[in-house]
């Protein structure tokens, strides 16, 4: 092999002439700047809330364009997000072109046409884009998502159907309200569903702020509920959906009814994507929490067809009538039952029997039933039975005939009153035993025959009865009884105009009667209400027998009244000794209460016993006004 050697000066020149080809080649593709709108993901348009992506392609410059300010829309991030080489070779000539990818993450704000550009990188100006920002895509389509099967949404005229945002739901996450008929009889029973439609990756939190609305409507509310999402296409998106709430609602008049969506405060995790020049595409999550409002709702409410039956019970929906009659064999004036069960689906707990005094024999008397309902509320209505408990008693002997009884309701599938009959019964009733109320009711039986008439007497003479006593004592007596009525009145209410006094005069009676439910938790050995008891019949006959309010009712201002009128003995103080006694044993701590519960009763009851007598010997107008007939009453009682 042989080797040529090249002089430094030949070198030199090869190395000139490569740099001028090189830049010859680079010059051939020329430096530009192009733009251009990219759409969301899975959408042919912009709507409001949406992002999108504003892409610069920068060929052959080194210099980077500035920030975009984009009309209709915020700017979330701006950087390049990629790079690429061009190598071409021609008839042994070799050319390269460099380019780099600028990406702008933009929000829309506002709706309408715009145009960006041109701008200026490197002192390259580029071309001008044009795009379009519509309504939020959540909000474009009044009617419900594909894939409901026959339930209808009900809408509102006015366009406050569309779902309403608070904070930031955009088209990513919202609530449909839907009703299962949009059209119903008064009282029908209809599904109202909350649906959640949404696109974020995480559901963290689903709370309702606030209840729904319902203008003219009895709410059941349903437990069946979703437990997971579903996939539903939506205006040509495909979100994850789950029904978040869902009630049973009975219209109550007819016309034009209102339901008005609550709010729903709902967390989620959000993704947020960016371009790293090493990595290439990469996100992270962040929280966020939204309100979001769904549609509100109008159901058109028909009346019941007229004219309705006189029986009808108020039902609708479909229900059958049941009866139950323990025994068939009775005895009169004794109470027997008879149960009449509902059972069915729709406004179950509103219906109404009959009167079943109008329908049964005289010969039975009917009670007022007693109610138990059993019903549980659905996915799509309420249902189960009610019971009607009714008593009632043969107030004669004899065989009877208890009728059919006939349930009147509104079938909203076929539009017309139907009828549920429950059979009637035939009972023997026999001989029981007797009462005021049967012997009032039962019939007289009278002998037809007549008793031949004495001519003897239809001559004799009489005296007129006006002329004798008996007449006059048909007067006489309700005088007297007005007289002593009236001296009655009069002596209760000089009794009672000093209440006092009164008092004063009752204070053994109410003593006793005190010591009475003492002596009842004595029986119990109740301790903690027997000292109460105590405590309040010796205070309380104190009181009333000095006629001292509470407020002066001491130890010291009670011995000195007795002192006063010579009747501080030793009755006195073995009730003022019980009452500490008896408010010891109550507020010691760690007390016996219940050793001398019966020596301290005994006490007391003998000790009030003998001060009330001596009291009633005294002749103290302040003690007792009329001390003979007062201590006469007490004996008496006694």
């Amino acid at each position: 092999m042989k080797y040529r050697f090249v002089s430094p000066a030949g070198f030199l020149t090869a190395l000139m002439l490569a740099v001028f080809a090189l830049g010859s080649s680079l010059s051939a593709f020329g430096q530009k700047v192009d733009l251009r709108v990219d759409m969301p993901r899975g959408q042919r348009s912009i709507g409001v809330g949406d992002e999108f992506h504003l892409i610069y392609v920068v060929s052959d410059i080194s210099a980077a364009p500035e920030r975009p300010n984009v009309p209709g829309a915020k700017l979330l991030y701006f950087d390049r997000t990629g790079q690429s080489s061009r190598f071409q070779s021609i008839n042994g000539r070799t050319s390269q072109s460099v380019s780099y990818t600028y990406t702008a993450t933009l929000r829309a704000q506002k709706e309408g046409s715009y145009s960006f550009g041109p701008v200026t990188v490197g002192g390259t100006k580029s071309n001008t884009v044009h795009y379009s920002i519509g309504k939020a895509v959540s909000a474009q389509s009044q009617s419900g998502p594909s894939g409901q099967g026959n339930a209808a949404s009900a809408q509102d005229p006015s366009g406050s159907s569309a779902p309403k945002f608070i904070g930031k739901g955009d088209g990513h996450l919202f609530l449909k309200a839907n009703v299962s008929k949009s059209s119903a009889y008064e009282q029908e029973a209809l599904v109202y569903t909350v649906k959640l439609y949404t696109t974020y990756s995480a559901i963290k939190f689903i709370g309702a702020a606030s209840a729904p609305k319902f203008e003219g409507f009895v709410v059941e509310e349903s437990k069946s509920r979703d437990a997971q999402f579903n996939y539903e296409t939506y205006n040509g998106k495909t979100y994850a959906t789950a029904v978040i709430a869902r009630y049973i609602i009975f219209p109550q008049m007819a016309g034009s009814l209102k339901v008005l969506g609550n709010t729903y405060t709902v967390s989620v995790d959000q993704r947020e994507y960016f371009s790293d020049p090493f990595w290439g595409s990469m996100s992270y999550s962040t929280p966020l929490q939204l309100n979001v409002t769904p549609n509100d709702l109008v159901v058109n409410v028909k009346p019941l067809p007229t004219p309705q039956p006189a029986d009808f019970s108020g039902g609708v929906g479909q229900f059958r009538l049941s009866v139950s009659l323990p025994s068939t064999d009775l005895k009169s004036n004794q109470v027997a039952s008879v149960v009449y069960t509902v059972s069915g689906d729709g406004n179950i707990k509103y219906i109404k029997l009959p009167d079943l005094n109008s329908l049964y024999p005289k010969e039975l008397e009917v009670y007022s039933p007693t109610t138990d309902i059993n019903a549980s509320v659905g996915a799509s209505n309420v249902s189960g039975s009610v019971k009607f408990d009714y008593s009632f008693m043969p107030l004669e002997q004899g065989s009877f005939h208890i009728p059919d009884v006939t349930l009147v309701f509104f079938n909203p599938a076929s539009g017309q009153y139907e009828r549920s009959v429950a059979h009637g019964f035939n009972i023997s009733v026999g001989k029981g035993s007797a009462s005021d109320k049967s012997q009032s009711r039962s019939r007289l039986v009278f002998n037809p025959q007549l008793l031949p008439a004495d001519s003897s007497s239809l001559v004799k003479e009489r005296t007129p009865w006006v002329t004798g006593f008996l007449y006059w004592l048909w007067y006489i007596v309700p005088v007297g009884l007005l007289g002593g009525a009236v001296v009655a009145w009069r002596r209760y209410l000089s009794q009672h105009a000093d209440m006092a006094a009164f008092n004063s005069r009752r204070a053994g009676k109410v003593a006793r009667r005190r010591l009475k439910a003492a002596a009842a938790c004595l029986r119990r050995g109740d301790s903690a209400h027997f000292y109460d008891e105590m405590l309040k019949a010796i205070w309380g006959y104190l009181g009333d027998k000095l006629k001292m309010p509470v407020s002066e009712l001491t130890r010291e201002n009670v011995r000195g009244e007795f002192e006063s009128i010579g009747k501080a003995d030793e009755n006195l103080d073995n009730l003022l000794r019980l009452l500490d006694d008896c408010e010891f044993a109550k507020y010691a701590p760690g007390a016996d209460n219940s050793a001398n519960m019966r020596q301290i009763y005994e006490q007391g009851s003998e000790a009030i016993d003998k001060l009330e007598v001596a009291l009633a010997k005294t002749a103290d107008p302040k003690i007792n006004s009329d001390s003979a007939s007062a201590y006469d009453s007490y004996i008496n009682q006694k």
